[in-house]
Parts: C-alpha cells; structure tokens; sequence
C-alpha cells in the first residue's frame, strides 16, 4: 500500500495509557480518544458502519488487513459468500452460536429483516441507494441466506460489512434516523455502549463476544468539534489518542511518547464542475484547470506530505485497476492555450471572457473543514493564474445542498473503497443525471460520457477480474480526455496517539470517515499484549 508506515512504527502507535487518561492496568486495560465527528447515530438501517468500522455490530464479512486492497474473510457468515454463476445470486451460511447484545439468538431472520429495513422507502436510509441491485433477501432456512440481486453485480461483498441488527429491532416500520438503534444499539459486535451523552460515549467490551472477547475491556470516545482543542487535550495527556489534520498532526512528530501514523485512504477531495455552470460546464474550462491545478504543492503545502495527487477517483492502490497514464500534467502554459483556443480572451484585468461571459465562478467548501478550506484557497490561486477567477464560499452542508448543480463544491469522496467500482461508480455515472435518482452528491457535475459509462457498468456486471481491471483502466483513460470533475488528491488520514505496550494488526485501507474508529485503532478488538 503506497505511503505505508514501517511495521514497527505501527505497532508504537496506540494504546491505553500509563495511569493518566484511560486509567490503564493489566485486569481492565481501557481507552480514552477523541474524535471530531459527532457520537450516535448507531444505527445500520441509516448507513451507520457501511464500510466496516462498526464496533458493536457484524456484517456477514470483514476486512483484512494489510498492504495494498483489502480482501474480505467471514464474520456472521462461516465462509465468505459465494454466488452463482452470473452474480445474481449470492448464498451466505450463516454461523451458529451467536448472540446479540440483549441476548437474543442471530439467525437468518435477523438478516433478512436488516436488508428489508434499509430498503424500506419508511426507513428513509441514506444508504438505501447503495443497496438497490439486491431485488430479495430468503431465508432458505434458519441458518441459510440468499441475496437475490436485480441484476448481476461483482463486487456485492462489499455490501455485506454492514452490521446486521435483531429482527425484533426493526420489526415496525419507521423512520431510520428516529430508531433507538441509534442511542441503544443491539449488534453481536466486540463492544457494547453502556453510556452516552452528547460528548461521550463509553463502550465495554463484550464478554460473551463470538470471536473472543476484546483484552482492551473499554472504550470511551469524546466528542471535540475544535481541531486544535482536541491537540491540545492530546498534549496535555488527557487523552490517549486523536484524529487531526495532517499540519496539525505533523506538529506531534517529535514529541516524545507520542507517534503520528498516516493510513492509506481512497478519500478523495475534488471539485465538482457542473454542466449547467455557464463557465464550468465549458469542457475546455474543465481540462484547463485540471492543467492549472499543482497538486504536488497541495500535497506539500496543505498536507503536509500526507497524500497523493488524484486525477480520476481511481488510486494506485488498486493495482492492475489504475491507470497510471490518466494523469494530467501541471502545465499553467498549456491550460492558458487551451482556453485561449476555446475562445476565453484574457481582459485588462487578467480575466478572461468568452462571448461576454466573464470566467468567474464560487467554490463552495464546508465551513468546519480546514483541509478543504485551505485545498479551495489552493485551487482559488492556481485557477486565477491562468485568468479564471474563484470566488470562495465556507458553508454549512445545508446551504451547499440547494446550490450544489449549479456551482462548484470541494467534495470529498470514497466512502465505500473497497471495489472500484463503489469507489467510482457514484461519481462518474450518467444513471445520477436523471433528477430523483441517488444523492445529491452522487455526480455532482452532472457528468456524461458514453465511455466511461460503459466501462462502469462493464465492471460492475463481470466476473473476470481482468475485465473489469481492463474496464476501469478505459474507464481512466476516457475520463480524463473529457474531466468532469477537478479531483485534487488522495489523503493519507492522520492520527497522534501514545506509544503502546499493544501488538496490533497493522493498517488497512481507509474510506472518506477518518474518525477514531479508523486509524489504529481500526482493529482494536484484535490487540494483545505485547510479551
């Protein structure tokens, strides 16, 4: 995996501390790190734990660990599922012997149930869209399942780490952002939260757990909105670990009892170029600025060195899958021609008009995210300098929503990286055009190309793998001989925690949730003592 930390520093990264903010000893090792995300909202029907990183849950699969993408093994299921000879169907045998936190039996029903409660239109879910290939989810018997798909699809394991809940959870129809599931979760996890507050949430550890119970017996997390707040509680010693931004957390690099780790992500931040923009939606405004852009610098300046440059949402992380010539190459020269040739005439102020359209535009950016502020004021510099001026705007997600197909936004993207085609499908496919149909954010640009649609849905139907690697490198090299978006760079997320007496399982790659359920901490029902 590129960007890697050495093993042994990996396993200094985190542990419970000596005596002082998780009250550490060898009968009941614990705990404290903050995060900056709000706590709750504990519930799968809602998207909670889609990628994996649920504590008190299980999908039917987890994710193994290691360099490069990561592969699944079993957890509810005894073996990693299977399907049929087309991927339309896909078998799980379910394990025996395990229960739920409130100490009912997990069988077939209890999946079956979860499934239907995300796809339920009463349940409003988020990730409902996520989960549209599957048209039926049987019970063949008590510890058999069947997903049965609306058509064929390859990479549905991804689909299957989301947490399953009791059948009795969800029984009644509702809304799933008003399910105690989000304060009370019932899950067969390693954890159980025993309290939670606004600003903290405590886990223990679950004794009776399936696949052994955790050595680190509890857990407790706080919510600290203020970026330097939460570093400033971690340099004080009051807490054991922390999410930060990569300049933030380079300041940690040499403190003593203290490691940064950065982990491999396929979070990817970019700006979105809609159609309907008079100026971004000129295909020759669109290649310019992705030659306009110095992404080395971004990385450097605004990262601190943790990341990569992003041409496509497709990382060199995927191996065979990437195309390593998709790129463009920082070249300001180049993109000034580009325009001049497409007609923007450069005025006496340096700004360029076509057709008496100035080559002004708004970036908008999310008001609490520095990184994506300070990438924005990056891409603001850079696109002036070649004679389109950006105007910048820190919003809350609510005021970006209404205006997101009509301006320009410093999105973020990769929430489920794990497959190419999860990683870009979302992003890149017409089928998001059609109004009503996914998110907001899925497409933000509005973005069509015969092309790369095809690649998209040759890979996301075939079962050879080398296919669909063949279709998403077309998919690359299509994409950015028509760009549709300004994808900026791949963050490597960073963490400042204390050094540790814990042996860990190492790295896995990590989607855009960067918070303290990922990070090293990522496995933390997995650590043992170090002998």
């Amino acid at each position: 995996m590129v960007g890697l930390l050495a093993a042994g520093a990996l396993l200094a990264a985190c542990s419970a501390p000596d005596g002082s903010a998780g009250a550490d000893t060898q009968d009941s090792p614990s705990l404290v790190l903050a995060d900056g995300y709000e706590l709750g909202g504990y519930n799968p029907v809602a998207g909670y734990g889609a990628a994996g990183d649920a504590k008190m849950y299980d999908g039917l699969v987890r994710l193994a660990g290691g360099e490069g993408m990561p592969t699944f093994e079993p957890a509810l299921a005894t073996a990693v599922p299977v399907p049929n000879e087309d991927a339309s169907v896909w078998t799980a045998t379910l394990r025996p012997g395990v229960t739920f936190s409130d100490g009912s039996t997990f069988d077939a029903q209890d999946v079956v149930a979860t499934y239907e409660a995300i796809l339920d239109p009463a349940s409003a879910s988020e990730a409902r869209t996520s989960f549209e290939m599957i048209s039926e989810v049987v019970a063949v018997d008590e510890s058999t399942v069947e997903f049965r798909l609306a058509y064929p699809y390859a990479p549905f394991l991804t689909k299957l780490l989301i947490g399953v809940v009791p059948a009795e959870a969800v029984a009644t129809p509702g809304l799933a952002a008003e399910s105690t599931l989000n304060t009370a979760p019932i899950g067969t996890g390693p954890y159980t939260l025993v309290d939670l507050s606004p600003d903290r949430a405590v886990f223990e550890a679950n004794e009776d757990y399936w696949d052994g119970a955790p050595e680190i017996t509890q857990l407790t997390l706080l919510y600290v909105a203020d970026d330097n707040t939460r570093a400033q509680r971690m340099s004080s010693g009051e807490i054991d670990g922390t999410n930060l931004p990569p300049l933030l957390a380079n300041t940690f690099a040499d403190r003593e009892g203290m490691t940064v780790t950065a982990h491999t992500s396929a979070d990817w931040r970019g700006v979105s170029m809609p159609t309907s923009n008079p100026v971004a939606g000129d295909p020759a405004v669109r290649t310019a600025l992705n030659l306009a852009v110095n992404r080395q610098s971004m990385i450097d300046n605004v990262l601190g060195g943790h990341g990569r440059a992003a041409y496509t949402p497709i990382p060199e992380v995927y191996g065979d899958t990437f195309e390593p010539t998709a790129t463009f190459t920082y070249d300001p020269a180049a993109a000034e021609q580009v325009l001049t040739d497409a007609g923007w005439v450069a005025g006496a102020d340096g700004i360029r008009t076509k057709d008496g359209q100035r080559a002004e535009m708004t970036v908008m950016y999310n008001s609490t995210d520095t990184v994506r502020r300070d990438l924005a004021q990056a891409f603001a510099s850079d696109a002036l300098a070649v004679g389109v001026e950006v105007d910048l705007e820190a919003l809350s997600w609510d005021r970006i929503d209404p205006r997101i197909n009509t301006d320009l936004t410093l999105l973020g993207g990769g929430d489920e990286p794990f497959d190419a085609d999860t990683q870009a499908y979302d992003a890149l496919s017409s089928v998001y055009v059609t109004p009503g149909v996914g998110s907001i954010y899925n497409n933000a640009s509005d973005y069509t190309n015969a092309a790369v649609d095809a690649g998209l849905e040759t890979g996301r139907h075939s079962l050879d793998a080398d296919e669909r690697s063949a279709a998403y490198r077309d998919v690359q090299t299509a994409y950015v001989e028509d760009p549709g978006y300004v994808f900026l760079v791949f963050l490597d997320h960073t963490y400042v925690s204390k050094d540790s007496g814990w042996t860990m399982s190492g790295q896995v790659l990590e989607p855009h949730a960067h918070g303290v359920t990922w990070g090293p901490w990522w496995s933390l029902q997995t650590w043992s003592r170090q002998s």
